[in-house]
């Protein structure tokens, strides 16, 4: 009987550390989607601590730097940094195509194998929907869908190797770089943060 409900702690603990990972990973697809309403702001800027934010290294500091972005935050002026930093006239400051991001010969084909990837799984873009597949939004929002239809973990990890890891932080630091940046530079660190801690995760279960 201990062994059963040990075993149900442990599976109700994993459950609960994917609920979190799904939700960080929905944060960053909505925020680099496209700029955060003023509700969206608000939320952030009064949401409590102490989940998943707290004792995880640096994203607890992360978060809290986010905080305190949407607490000074005007809508307006983030939606200029936004258009300013990821739209541009002619063309963006900042890319938030993660192949734009990608070095040397895996740039190549990195979209032709992310939409194989994505058409094994039966996923395709929506009609109507501009952005193209790799953008740091959906690339995003892929991992949660992994995470949430409970995909093996190995799978999880192969995506986010093969298309997430090194593209997200290249594009995270030349957010981070940019003096057109303010409201989005603790938005790219606590995304940096996070993708950092997946890494060291996936790396952890690979020898467990």
């Amino acid at each position: 009987m201990s062994d059963t409900a040990s075993d149900r702690e442990v599976a109700a603990a994993l459950e609960a550390e994917d609920a979190a990972r799904a939700s960080f990973y929905g944060l960053i697809s909505r925020l680099f989607y496209a700029p955060p309403d003023p509700n969206l702001i608000a939320e952030i800027g009064r949401a409590q601590s102490g989940d998943a934010s707290e004792g995880a290294g640096g994203l607890g500091a992360a978060w809290r730097s986010l905080q305190e972005a949407c607490r000074g935050a005007y809508p307006a002026l983030v939606r200029q940094e936004y258009d300013s930093l990821f739209v541009g006239t002619g063309r963006s400051e900042v890319t938030p195509y993660l192949s734009g991001h990608v070095e040397g010969a895996a740039a190549d084909r990195y979209l032709v194998r992310l939409r194989e990837q994505l058409d094994a799984w039966g996923l395709a873009r929506r009609e109507g929907i501009g952005e193209v597949e790799d953008h740091i939004s959906g690339i995003s929002d892929i991992m949660r869908w992994l995470i949430e239809n409970r995909r093996p973990l190995p799978e999880q990890q192969q995506f986010f190797e093969d298309f997430a890891y090194r593209g997200a932080i290249a594009f995270c630091a030349a957010v981070q770089k940019s003096s057109s940046a303010s409201f989005y530079k603790p938005v790219a660190a606590l995304a940096s943060c996070f993708f950092e801690i997946e890494k060291t995760a996936f790396e952890m279960g690979e020898t467990a």
